[in-house]
């Protein structure tokens, strides 16, 4: 698993870069938007950052575009909160309202001289070199660098939260989607042939070395993941072998033929129990612990499994 050189959110870091009051007025404005789309700003700006880290990028130039990441979803704060917070799907005119996020950013950054120079964040993260982005269509090598990244890190986040996963399990369904918007769009076996043609001409919406970078931050997640799980089952075990230990003196102690023998295991089973276990509920807690160790052990099969998914994707 990889050592992360600059964890944005771990405090060492953050006095490492220098975050003046000035930045940390930036990112104090999040503050004004929902829980949600804080939470996603927060995960966006975290991915970013590791994607400009396995990409190689200079110090200076991961930071700045770790908060335009931050920022990037900044204009929702003047978006309605009935169209914002809704739960179905967007009409066309709501979903107009809402597009209209990037630009309405990007004006705020513009207008305020401490946002101004992070107004990338806002105004490119929905772009698609393919030139069906929003707001303005571009196409390739008009969107900068921080926005293809933005984008990448943006999509991913926005799928995985409205999917609300747990934990990493069905992850690679994610990727997959991603990797669908690095392909041209005729590469739809379900289009007419002409169609497909034409369509094979243009460039996908994401870039795909971005993508093939975020498959490795997301591995170390679920690497993360396991590692957790792992530890969390160590501690599964010893407790299941207490209680292995409880049942090997309660058996003793109902075979045990004198009084004193039964009491001499029932000391025993007595200093093996914490609280709030007691002799007559520790049997329950024992089928709890068993049944939680089951859980986390099948839950590490599946992470290793969506590791194995995950690399066989192509891009």
């Amino acid at each position: 698993m990889k050592d992360y050189v600059f964890d944005f959110y771990d405090k060492t870091s953050l006095k490492s870069y220098n975050l003046d009051k000035t930045m940390q007025y930036q990112l104090n404005l999040l503050d004004s938007l929902d829980v949600f789309t804080r939470k996603h700003c927060e995960n966006v700006a975290n991915l970013t950052c590791r994607i400009c880290e396995y990409l190689h990028c200079n110090r200076g130039f991961t930071e700045y575009c770790t908060i335009c990441a931050y920022l990037h979803d900044i204009g929702k704060m003047f978006i309605p909160p009935e169209i914002l917070q809704k739960p179905g799907k967007l009409t066309n005119e709501e979903y107009e309202i809402m597009k209209t996020h990037t630009t309405l950013g990007y004006n705020m950054c513009m207008k305020d001289e401490k946002l101004r120079p992070y107004s990338a964040g806002p105004i490119y993260h929905h772009e698609a070199l393919n030139g069906s982005g929003y707001p303005k269509g571009l196409t390739k090598k008009e969107i900068p660098y921080e926005g293809q990244i933005i984008r990448v890190a943006d999509e991913y986040d926005a799928i995985v939260s409205k999917r609300q996963y747990k934990s990493h399990i069905g992850i690679s369904d994610t990727l997959k989607i991603l990797i669908e918007n690095t392909k041209p769009s005729g590469d739809n076996s379900k289009s007419h042939a002409l169609t497909q043609i034409a369509e094979n001409t243009r460039y996908g919406k994401n870039n795909p070395i971005i993508v093939k970078t975020l498959f490795k931050v997301v591995i170390d997640d679920i690497e993360y993941e396991i590692y957790c799980t792992i530890n969390y089952l160590n501690d599964l075990k010893k407790e299941i072998k207490r209680f292995k230990e409880i049942e090997n003196y309660r058996l003793k102690m109902e075979k045990a033929k004198t009084e004193k023998k039964k009491n001499y295991y029932l000391e025993g089973i007595k200093l093996l129990l914490k609280s709030p276990e007691t002799i007559d509920n520790y049997t329950h807690i024992y089928e709890e612990y068993q049944n939680a160790y089951k859980t986390r052990k099948a839950i590490i099969d599946n992470l290793y499994h969506e590791i194995k998914v995950i690399k066989t994707l192509k891009v």
